[in-house]
């Protein structure tokens, strides 16, 4: 069924389907029976598929990417749809519209996207509501993934990524440190060097005030050079960070089938889908074998067929997210996964 009606939901403009499947998914909770129906046609449930990681049980390893649920608006009904974990945001401390319209681009011809979104959400005051509304029907682990506002000096970056972790602390499971987005000017630079140690050290400090101890995680890019992974993987054992999510979306073009004449037209911003299967696989084996498997990785990239999540738990991932895999398939892909997987 989603086969036939997704060239129809492609008509329509990106971010316009983005918001009525988010907008659907909004209204199924109003309707009787509606989240049985899913979770019975949607989810499967087998006790051997589920991960006891950094200190959390997820009920299985498919997770929701972050950028699809920016602002926690249906995490309860991403559950439903068989997603054993959901992590919402960008959130940033205040809210930000992102970059100007259009900004999402889709490439079919290789299963792929382009967004250039700039982190719009609607800040950390606003997220945590939504979140705090729906906890005590939540049936799945939510991350928080924070980044600093575009308006903030990468000088003073760290003193936002501590107000929205602040913020979130208390309604989210885990956290993900993201400075590798390409969508905003000079975040990108936060990737290394004097600035990521402060953001990192500032979030490691703050933790401690806490008595609930919540995971922390770095969003590494997939654009990094073997050098800069390892200098990454030191500043992540010395702040004890928790784990690892490889990776964002990249800001390479090479080898798409989409005409150069197409990309022409399109701005600039972070691709993902098919085309970042090959590089998240490297990077997962390359971090699996330099820390010998005992960093969990969230393997984040690429998975746009049912065997893709495999190799990506193979090559020594300890969980898989989907955002535009999810998009060309539709809300069975899912289940279709977690079977391979079992």
């Amino acid at each position: 069924m989603y086969r036939q009606l997704r060239p129809v939901l492609f008509w329509i403009a990106p971010e316009t389907a983005h918001r009525l499947v988010i907008g659907w998914l909004r209204l199924s909770r109003y309707i009787p029976f509606s989240k049985w129906v899913l979770r019975k046609r949607f989810t499967y449930d087998d006790p051997s598929l589920a991960r006891e990681v950094f200190g959390l049980r997820f009920k299985n390893p498919v997770g929701l990417a972050a950028g699809l649920d920016k602002n926690a608006e249906a995490v309860n009904e991403w559950g439903c749809l068989g997603f054993g974990f959901v992590e919402i945001g960008s959130v940033t401390p205040q809210p930000q519209p992102g970059n100007p319209k259009p900004r999402i681009f889709r490439l079919p011809k290789d299963r792929a996207i382009i967004n250039h979104m700039g982190i719009n959400n609607d800040g950390a005051a606003q997220v945590a509501a939504n979140l705090k509304r729906r906890a005590r029907r939540r049936r799945v682990i939510v991350g928080g993934n924070i980044s600093k506002n575009s308006s903030t000096p990468n000088a003073a970056a760290a003193t936002d990524y501590e107000r929205a972790f602040v913020k979130l602390y208390d309604v989210v499971d885990y956290f993900v440190i993201n400075v590798s987005c390409p969508n905003v000017e000079h975040l990108s630079a936060l990737q290394e060097g004097e600035l990521l140690r402060a953001i990192v050290e500032t979030i490691a400090e703050q933790r401690k005030y806490h008595d609930q101890y919540k995971p922390v995680l770095l969003k590494l890019s997939p654009d990094l050079s073997a050098v800069q992974i390892e200098e990454t993987l030191a500043l992540v054992f010395e702040y004890g960070l928790d784990g690892l999510v490889v990776a964002n979306t990249t800001t390479r073009r090479d080898g798409l089938r989409t005409p150069p004449a197409t990309l022409s037209r399109i701005s600039d911003g972070g691709l993902s889908g098919a085309p970042l299967l090959a590089n998240t696989i490297d990077m997962v084996r390359y971090i699996a074998t330099l820390t010998r498997g005992q960093l969990p990785i969230i393997a984040s990239g690429g998975v746009t067929s049912v065997g893709d999540a495999r190799l990506l738990l193979d090559a020594g991932a300890t969980l898989v997210q989907l955002y535009t895999g999810f998009i060309y398939n539709g809300p069975g892909f899912v289940k279709r996964i977690l079977k391979s997987i079992k």
